[in-house]
């Protein structure tokens, strides 16, 4: 047999059936919308994984079941099969455009949308050809390797060895040169970034944020997140012009990675410039998680200071300055080792004062800086023990404790809306309203978990490959489209897209939180002579950032 005809080849029965499957599934609605483009990158994607899942049940099934089906009823399944592929694909993309309209008429956002069909049939087809044309060159090395083992050894050591040097070139090219080589270049990016500067992002004036005259921390040490969140503090005019009454300047103390050269080394100067600005004599001390880049949530921080009317302080510190996808595949451990440092430190200096005069100690942290702080605890027993409260945000599926209380909510509780042992002590929310249930005490200290139904940071998992989530179980929450269903492989590649749009919806869905941080904080850590109508006003200021 020629081996060149590996790539010649005509496409196989069962491959063609899943990858169309696949496909024509990818085009169903997700948790997001998407553009046509993604649409067609998508197809192409799930197409391939389609097809591999096919071609591998395909041999399968040939290696075990001997018969073989007459030319003519071959002929005649072919004609059926592509006669019903390509019925299925005209479906699929007709109603698509509805589903994505659909889809963006649950989150307000405007229905008037680009869709080109053929367009993203068009990309489908040339990226699942060109990924198809790939695999099979891999396999004609393989064979040519393996042909010419076999004139030295025997044939099963042959078939043996030339598998496994393929399969370890394929991963060392995978890891190594595409995976490795796509880091690099984007670490060289982010390193440049991190040096600039925001837009309107001046050196700070106030003695009491990092960076200032008299810090400890330099300005330019910061990095461009940390040099925005010291930067842009509240200015105490705004503040009082909210409140009322005379405002203090509020305290933002950061330590970029440029600062100190390891996680304990930069939460001990943290600390050190806590107690320069007099942190631990204000009412309430966040300790605040930070993603990739090192950014902080404006929200979170405003609010907050706006709450206390400037008598606040809050601390955070900078472990990567990657984009904060990239920082979950690669950084998760240092993140979980800075959110330790971080805490231990802050807490064993708090700890030292007398009981009567310790500021409030909160947490704070959204998306992967969520993830930071939750692995400083075992529990969230051991949570609420050694702090006053906290506001996570956005929390990704990896967050040991949220699975803990999502895994052991009381019966007949969404997964999107858990009640856990109800709500005692810790409550989870989408919209204000929901962290007024369940009925009954609410003691202090008090942990509230943020989370939209429709955010893919939230609920994608590696499970989705071969498990149908919990979120689509039942009473579906409010925000996520009752057409949504779950397709092995296809649902994992479509909520992970969907992270890349997860900022591009309203506030209150996907992963965009806004104003609604408001509410939480309200709920954790309220000043004395806090009112819901205060927390009205407060939520409407921060809307128009």
């Amino acid at each position: 047999m020629d081996r060149s005809r590996v790539v010649r080849r005509r496409l196989g029965f069962g491959g063609t059936l899943l990858a169309t499957l696949f496909a024509c599934a990818s085009l169903t609605p997700s948790l997001l919308p998407r553009t046509w483009l993604y649409q067609g990158v998508m197809g192409a994607v799930t197409g391939i994984l389609g097809y591999a899942a096919g071609a591998a049940i395909g041999a399968l099934g040939r290696a075990l079941i001997s018969y073989r089906l007459p030319e003519r009823a071959r002929r005649v399944a072919w004609r059926v099969l592509l006669g019903g592929c390509a019925a299925l694909v005209a479906v699929a993309l007709w109603y698509s455009h509805d589903w994505q309209r659909d889809l963006r008429a649950l989150m307000g956002m405007d229905t008037r949308i680009t869709w080109f069909p053929p367009v993203i049939l068009a990309v489908a087809l040339v990226l699942f050809a060109a990924g198809l044309v790939a695999a099979r060159l891999v396999r004609l090395g393989g064979r040519e390797l393996i042909a010419w083992l076999d004139r030295f050894v025997p044939v099963y050591v042959g078939h043996t060895v030339g598998g496994l040097v393929v399969g370890l070139l394929v991963a060392v090219f995978a890891n190594d040169v595409l995976f490795n080589g796509f880091l690099a270049r984007v670490s060289d990016v982010s390193s440049v970034a991190n040096e600039s500067n925001h837009a309107g992002v001046r050196k700070p004036v106030s003695a009491y944020v990092s960076g200032a005259p008299g810090s400890l921390v330099s300005w330019e040490s910061l990095g461009r997140e940390g040099r925005r969140f010291t930067g842009t503090a509240a200015a105490p005019a705004r503040l009082a012009a909210f409140s009322g009454r005379p405002a203090a300047a509020p305290i933002r103390v950061y330590v970029g990675l440029d600062s100190a050269g390891s996680p304990r080394d930069q939460a001990a100067l943290a600390v050190r410039e806590l107690e320069r600005t007099g942190a631990f004599g204000r009412p309430v001390l966040a300790v605040l998680g930070t993603t990739g880049t090192g950014w902080v949530d404006r929200h979170i921080a405003d609010a907050l200071e706006y709450m206390y009317n400037g008598r606040s302080a809050m601390v955070a510190l900078q472990y990567s300055y990657l984009p904060s996808w990239v920082s979950f595949l690669v950084d998760r451990d240092k993140a979980a080792a800075t959110g330790r440092a971080l805490f231990d430190a802050v807490h064993e200096r708090w700890s030292r004062l007398p009981a009567g005069s310790r500021p409030r100690l909160v947490l704070s942290g959204e998306s992967l800086g969520s993830y930071e702080l939750e692995e400083s605890f075992h529990d969230l027993t051991d949570l609420v023990a050694r702090t006053d409260g906290a506001l996570f945000v956005g929390p990704p599926n990896a967050n040991r404790v949220w699975n803990d209380l999502v895994a052991g909510r009381d019966r007949g509780s969404p997964v999107w809306r858990p009640v856990y042992r109800a709500g005692g002590t810790a409550r989870f929310a989408q919209h204000p309203g929901d962290l007024a249930g369940p009925p009954g005490p609410w003691p202090r200290p008090r942990v509230v978990y943020l989370q939209n139904a429709s955010d893919p940071v939230v609920w994608w998992s590696p499970r989705l490959i071969y498990r149908r989530p919990a979120w689509l179980e039942g009473p579906r929450g409010p925000d996520v489209n009752p057409r949504m269903n779950w397709f092995p492989l296809v649902t994992f590649w479509q909520v992970l897209v969907d992270m890349t749009a997860a900022l591009d919806v309203p506030a209150g869905h996907g992963h965009r939180y806004g104003a609604n941080i408001v509410d939480g904080w309200a709920a954790v850590a309220a000043p004395p002579g806090w009112s819901a109508r205060d927390t009205g006003r407060l939520r409407a200021l921060l809307s128009a950032f």
